[in-house]
């Protein structure tokens, strides 16, 4: 028997990720991480890590598993929040689910089950696991769940293919009612528990008063800049190279307080990020306001009236070569090669064709259609068909 440790949140998905493997044959283990102390920050009673563990000791304790709960608080403070402060610091956005699954569940959590002498990893995520021979050596895909509006297989783009390796998904081949109904067949105490939103496991968090703990608040201008601004109106130069080009089709407009004007005030430009619209507090606008861009050295808002704001569109972004991961390396593309693919720059994002190329100082994702709210420190991963195999952080 294969002894697969299965990480208990405490929701629907993981323990119905239990069950089957039970029922596959697996000698089953449950984990419940504690990641999060501070229940100051977190929004009324959404997500207390109490309840979640004492929800995953109930299934444990239905399924007949082993449970123990693994308190990890320090390294995800270490790993993920400190990050998060520096990265907002910066005037970048985050995306700590992505990180999470890379540096807490798919490491420090692995090497803990690895430990426990387990063979695999499993978790209640919506995606799958393909393996392929070529020569004599074996790869691992990650697949899109078959659930099209739960694939979750984005939060997983920075996985290698030792962490791959080692890990099960069981309920990628699921659709969630069907994931519900099983449960519900079961007895599960977590079957109509509804699903756990904002940071992974630390709930549902109010981000300016999270972000306050180390980021003080220091009042500055919230600028709207029209939609006739000259940045916007430039014709295309001819370029002298390919790069330079796709330079210009990933470069964002630069502002300054004069390109608008000043339509109110805010406490940070650190806690906003592009795209978004509420929290601005503007009110007198005959279309929603849009953050359009941050100056977090000036501490400027920048923000454009309506969605389709030039302001919010672009074509192409880069990522830095250090910050390039392809989740599988035999398909990574060298300098001066480019290649079709789809990708998205956000979770449940649909995907959108775009061609990657390849330069000396990076990567340019071009898309063929334009794209809102390109955010610096968020992942864009992309597929050929249903397989994730790259992704990396927006520079």
């Amino acid at each position: 028997m294969k002894r697969v440790v299965v990480g208990l949140s405490g929701g629907v998905d993981s323990s119905v990720a239990a069950y089957l493997l039970k029922e596959q044959g697996y000698e089953v283990i449950g984990l419940f991480m504690k990641n999060w102390h501070d229940d100051s920050v977190t929004i009324s009673d959404d997500c207390p890590w109490l309840e979640d563990s004492n929800d995953a000791m109930l299934v444990a304790d239905k399924l007949g598993i082993p449970f123990q709960t693994v308190d990890l608080s320090e390294q995800y403070k270490e790993r993920i929040v400190d990050y998060m402060f520096h990265e907002y610091q910066m005037g970048r956005t985050p995306n700590p689910d992505v990180l999470c699954n890379r540096e807490i569940k798919f490491d420090v959590f692995m090497k803990i089950a690895l430990e426990l002498g387990a063979d695999f990893v499993a978790t209640g995520h919506y995606c799958r696991k393909g393996t392929l021979q070529k020569d004599g050596a074996t790869s691992y895909q990650l697949l899109s769940g078959k659930d099209p509006n739960k694939d979750q297989s984005y939060f997983l783009c920075q996985l290698s293919q030792e962490q791959l390796e080692k890990t099960l998904f069981p309920v990628g081949e699921l659709l969630k009612p069907e994931v519900r109904k099983i449960a519900s067949e079961q007895g599960l105490i977590t079957a109509e528990k509804r699903d756990s939103q904002g940071l992974c496991f630390i709930g549902k968090v109010r981000l300016p008063d999270f972000l306050q703990q180390q980021l003080a608040p220091k009042e500055g201008a919230i600028v709207e800049v029209p939609s006739t601004f000259s940045g916007y109106e430039e014709d295309e130069p001819t370029f002298t190279s390919e790069v330079e080009k796709l330079a210009y089709l990933s470069k964002k407009p630069a502002y300054q307080i004069t390109d608008g004007k000043q339509v109110g005030m805010h406490q940070g430009a650190h806690y906003f990020t592009k795209g978004q619209r509420k929290g601005l507090a503007v009110g007198g606008t005959k279309e929603p306001l849009f953050v359009i861009d941050t100056d977090v050295k000036e501490n400027v808002i920048y923000t454009g009236q309506g969605k389709d704001h030039p302001g919010l569109y672009r074509r192409g972004l880069f990522v830095k070569s250090n910050e390039i991961h392809w989740v599988r390396p035999d398909l990574a593309i060298e300098e001066d090669e480019s290649m079709q693919v789809m990708a998205r720059i956000r979770y449940r994002q649909p995907l959108e064709a775009a061609t990657l190329h390849r330069t000396e100082s990076g990567l340019y994702v071009i898309f063929n259609e334009l794209q809102s709210a390109i955010s610096e420190g968020q992942f864009v991963a992309w597929y050929l068909d249903d397989e994730l195999i790259g992704s990396g952080v927006i520079s």
